[in-house]
């Protein structure tokens, strides 16, 4: 209860009233909104989540790295896929056998796996791990980003 003593030519102005519950009223009116701030974000971050763990590379990073240290190239698409259009130098192997014929690429040097649009070759990546090689990375974006760049493609 709200009580004031006022003066002759004096007014009390009441803005609002002020519910107790208003934080949990709040919430729960507003929960669509909360909902949309929620998935966002998440959205925001799921990129920096799935390319933790898959050491990926941009298409400048795999030119250096393909000219400085003679990387090898690999392509995990479907030979079809493959003779469409690849990288130059790319060694194919379909993400089907790669765990059987992950020996077939020299060893010691760095292994970058590509494909379309980099989701396939992550799963490569974690393939060649499992076969023990360590210097492995993915070419984020794929063959889709290579060809964004303006780089050449084999047929």
């Amino acid at each position: 209860m709200l009580s004031a003593r006022l003066m002759p030519g004096q007014y009390l102005i009441i803005d609002r009233l002020v519910d107790p519950r208003s934080p949990v009223s709040f919430i729960t009116e507003n929960i669509f909104l909360f909902v949309v701030a929620f998935a966002s974000g998440a959205m925001l971050l799921w990129p920096i989540v799935t390319r933790r763990g898959a050491n990926g590379l941009d298409t400048l990073a795999a030119t250096r790295m393909i000219n400085d240290t003679d990387a090898v190239v690999l392509d995990v698409r479907a030979p079809g896929e493959f003779e469409a259009g690849h990288l130059p130098g790319a060694r194919n192997i379909p993400l089907a056998e790669l765990g059987k014929r992950a020996g077939e690429l020299p060893a010691g040097r760095p292994v970058i796996v590509c494909c379309n649009s980099g989701a396939s070759s992550a799963r490569g990546v974690g393939e060649l791990r499992k076969a023990g090689r360590d210097q492995v990375f993915n070419l984020d974006g794929g063959l889709n980003a290579w060809r964004q760049a303006g780089l050449p493609v084999v047929r």
